[in-house]
C-alpha cells in the first residue's frame, strides 16, 4: 500500500511538471501568434 501511495504521488508530480511545461509552451505560442497578428495590422 505504501509503495502504491508513493508511486501515485510521483506520478502526480510528473503530471504537474508536464502540465506546467505544456502551459508555458502554450503561453509562448499564443504570445507569438498575437505578436504576428499585431505586426500584420
Amino acid at each position: 500500500m505504501h509503495t502504491i501511495q508513493t508511486g501515485y504521488r510521483g506520478l502526480g508530480l510528473l503530471v504537474m511538471i508536464n502540465l506546467d511545461r505544456l502551459l508555458s509552451i502554450f503561453a509562448i505560442a499564443v504570445a507569438l501568434y498575437l505578436g504576428a497578428f499585431l505586426g500584420s495590422l
